[in-house]
């Protein structure tokens, strides 16, 4: 368990690094289509340095904003306060700020950059339609994302998704505004242009393997995060009938974002029970393995 948690922070850093890597590339894409790579990939440098800095004080607040999320009453949401408060005891964690997001849809996430500064949300159709053993074992699993230092890696993501497209927005916009216009001669104007054809497929591609990237972030965190649930709760049926329900229920959380949907315990979007001929691609961006396999995987504890 504890390798799993170091290899964990690995990733994040690796993950954190690729992102800011692929945003230098569309930097560099931008500016090598306009007639200059460095300045591009400087300006692609600062704006993904700034977003990272940004995203580490303010990206908790960012995500709880697009979610609509609202604070927990603590006589209204007694229940919740409870069971956040026990499992928080017997982990050892700070207890983290417990808020609400008025949706039908059963679901929940943990958001923060570390234990210290963390938050929960829970939908109110997931305290609705599951009973205490159940939440109890979601509460758990989001407690783990906290635990295990998911929360700043999977923060960070909603900011860093969002800046590789936005950056790669306004670069197609400002091509097609003004790029291509100058009229180069000879080898080095076709090696410029051939540079160019690169740098423009990379501008669209850009935001896929952004999205990609996000995918990659979440899934085996909520494979580990089951897991540590378990070993919090050490009632695994719990979490499995709660699993169970999510699986079995077919409302879309309409609070959740493509930015911020690998936050959530369970994939939030539309489009996840998808078998027709594009299913195979579209689990390729999925940001969470299937249910199935989850619950699979914790009866076998």
């Amino acid at each position: 368990m504890f390798e799993l948690i170091r290899s964990n922070k690995r990733r994040s850093v690796a993950l954190v690094a690729a992102f800011v890597g692929v945003l230098c590339l569309v930097g560099a894409a931008f500016g090598l289509w306009l007639g200059n790579g460095l300045v591009g990939t400087l300006v692609a440098l600062v704006v993904s340095g700034a977003v990272a800095f940004a995203s580490y004080w303010k990206a908790d607040a960012i995500a709880l904003a697009v979610s609509r999320a609202k604070p927990a009453d603590a006589q209204e949401y007694q229940r919740l306060h409870n069971l956040v408060e026990g499992l928080c005891i017997a982990s050892g964690l700070p207890k983290p700020r417990v808020y609400i997001v008025e949706d039908p849809a059963p679901n929940a996430f943990a958001t923060g950059r570390d234990p210290k500064h963390a938050a929960i949300a829970v939908t109110t159709g997931l305290l609705e339609k599951l009973n205490r053993v159940e939440l109890e074992g979601v509460v758990a699993h989001e407690l783990s994302h906290i635990r295990n230092y998911d929360i700043l890696i999977s923060t960070l993501a909603v900011t860093l998704v969002g800046a590789v497209a936005l950056l790669t927005n306004v670069g197609i916009r400002m091509m097609w505004w003004n790029g291509g216009r100058e009229r180069r001669s000879g080898d080095r104007a076709d090696s410029r242009n051939i540079l160019a054809v690169f740098g423009f497929a990379l501008l669209i591609f850009a935001p896929i393997i952004a999205k990609a990237m996000q995918a990659a972030i979440s899934r085996k965190r909520e494979t580990l995060a089951d897991v540590s649930a378990c070993q919090m709760t050490r009632y695994p049926p719990g979490l499995i009938s709660a699993l169970e329900k999510l699986r079995d229920d077919t409302t879309v959380t309409h609070s959740a974002t493509t930015a911020t949907a690998h936050l959530w315990i369970e994939q939030p979007l539309s489009g996840v029970g998808d078998h027709g001929r594009l299913a195979r691609f579209n689990r390729m961006f999925d940001t969470h393995p299937p249910l199935d396999e989850r619950i699979a995987l914790l009866r076998e504890l």
